[in-house]
């Protein structure tokens, strides 16, 4: 079982995704984490990307990334990433190199896996066995993104990287942000978390016939 979650920043892809993989006992990837792991160790001054040392878990209860076998997970969430992550994720040759992680990842997933991110319906699980596009309007995204830190001067920097954000995955010319024609689209905009978690939840039941239960 595979399902993939395509969305724009902050329309909940990973709280849903992580719901979803409990839920039914499957494995977690994070797409985006990893394109932040590859910034973190270009930020600090490695040009070639492809000698990145990365690794992932892939336990929705626990998710790490690991660079070198230290734990980065909270590192690659701080406002200098996630500045310059969507430039660095626009590069071909890191986005190939990305997939190819990804789709081993998933092809090593006995039981299943939940996949978001950017690309997942599109590039790289086309065949999907679910596939949701999560998105919601503008406002409503730049308010969960604020919501997550304390700080309320971080808060507003990161609210605003979220049209810039939009602009830069929906235009770059390898994998861009896009809607495929035949996902299915849910609108968070004016839904709980609870009520888009159920609705995926529905897809995944109705795909696999009760297999998962």
């Amino acid at each position: 079982m595979i399902v993939a979650i395509d969305g724009p920043s902050g329309s909940g892809k990973s709280s849903v995704s992580r719901a979803i993989a409990a839920r039914f006992g499957l494995q977690y990837l994070d797409t985006g984490a990893m394109y932040r792991a590859l910034t973190l160790w270009s930020i600090q001054g490695h040009a070639d990307l492809s000698t990145c040392p990365l690794s992932m878990t892939t336990d929705p209860q626990a998710p790490a990334v690991r660079i070198g076998g230290r734990d980065v997970t909270a590192e690659i969430r701080g406002p200098e990433v996630t500045a310059a992550v969507s430039a660095i994720a626009a590069d071909p040759q890191v986005r190939a190199r990305a997939v190819q992680l990804q789709r081993d990842i998933i092809a090593a997933a006995a039981r299943g896996i939940v996949v978001e991110g950017r690309d997942i319906t599109t590039v790289v699980a086309p065949d999907a066995d679910v596939r949701v596009f999560l998105t919601a309007d503008l406002p409503a995204r730049e308010a969960r993104r604020a919501a997550e830190f304390h700080d309320p001067a971080l808060a507003e920097r990161m609210k605003q990287t979220i049209a810039a954000r939009d602009a830069i995955d929906s235009t770059r010319t390898h994998s861009p942000l896009r809607e495929a024609a035949d996902v299915t689209r849910i609108d968070a905009t004016y839904l709980t978390l609870e009520q888009v978690i159920d609705e995926v939840a529905e897809l995944v039941e109705r795909s696999d016939g009760g297999e998962l239960a």
